[in-house]
């Protein structure tokens, strides 16, 4: 119960925190589809075009990537150091610590090789300047 419970107060803060990101405030003047910062760029005072969508695909991925994972993956290295430190000779501890180092490194290289997937999405779909074109 307790597990649960702190899952939904961490999804609440989270998605509190990233409520501002993600809203944008209107349509930028300039030819910059990502000048107001949000992650939505179109909507009611202007219409979305293809390019919109991609740059708000590009959004998402660089919100999740860079904001979520990576300080998530950082926080995870830390606390299998410690644990790793502090087991001091109790074998059980140190495997834990191991176990959480290890599956931290790995989700953070998957995390930062999801762009050559969603670089060759994008191709295949006929965007023809993949994800480091797109304004974000």
């Amino acid at each position: 119960m307790k597990k649960l419970f702190l899952v939904f107060i961490i999804l609440f803060i989270l998605s509190f925190i990233s409520f501002g990101y993600a809203l944008a405030a209107d349509c930028p003047d300039s030819g910059d589809p990502s000048a107001n910062g949000g992650i939505v760029n179109c909507g009611i005072s202007c219409s979305c075009t293809i390019k919109n969508i991609f740059s708000m695909l590009g959004g998402i991925y660089s919100f999740l990537v860079l904001k979520i994972a990576t300080p998530l993956a950082v926080l995870a290295v830390i606390i299998g150091g410690v644990l790793m430190m502090i087991s001091a000779g109790n074998p059980n501890l140190a495997g834990l610590g191991k176990k959480i180092l290890y599956s931290a490194i790995i989700g953070l290289v998957l995390a930062f090789c999801s762009y050559l997937i969603i670089d060759t999405i994008l191709k295949a779909v006929g965007f023809s300047g993949g994800l480091g074109s797109i304004s974000i």
